[in-house]
């Protein structure tokens, strides 16, 4: 899972260009919370990775110090980035 993630980011990187370090920066955090919050993974029985800590969580609470959460409106939030940016 982690090396198809790191192809994922290699082919993200292959696609764009980037005025500055910031906005590499933009670019690979939005995609992390995009993979993390909406791209469904089969490894992990075809769930996004926050949807699989969630269950985890309600079952062993104890190993978990913080909350996890999903992360609303992130597609419209995606979109505005990238026009901002091209």
């Amino acid at each position: 899972m982690a090396e198809r993630f790191n192809g994922r980011i290699n082919e993200l990187l292959q696609q764009a260009r980037f005025d500055s370090r910031a906005d590499l920066q933009t670019i690979l955090l939005n995609y992390l919370k995009l993979y993390n919050h909406h791209i469904p993974q089969r490894a992990i029985g075809s769930k996004t990775p926050v949807l699989v800590l969630k269950e985890w969580q309600q079952k062993r609470p104890e190993l978990f110090i913080k909350r996890v959460y999903d992360q609303t409106g992130l597609d419209n939030y995606r979109a505005q980035v990238f026009d901002q940016l091209y």
